[in-house]
């Protein structure tokens, strides 16, 4: 990795997922809070790509079965 031509927000965001990693139940109470906020981005990445995957599910089948009773 090229240190010397990284970016502020590059930093940013790489401090911003080592702290996902380390401290992952404490990273996910945060972003359910900033999730209440409307920040939708912090609420994904801290589920991974597998609880991204399980939510979008939910979503949809609860989607399904809405249609189906109403």
């Amino acid at each position: 990795m090229n240190n010397h031509n990284e970016t502020p927000e590059d930093k940013r965001e790489q401090l911003r997922q080592s702290e996902l990693k380390n401290n992952p139940t404490g990273s996910l109470q945060d972003s359910l809070n900033r999730g209440a906020n409307g920040n939708l981005t912090d609420l994904t990445g801290s589920l991974g790509w597998k609880g991204t995957g399980i939510v979008i599910i939910g979503l949809i089948v609860g989607i399904v079965i809405y249609k189906l009773i109403f």
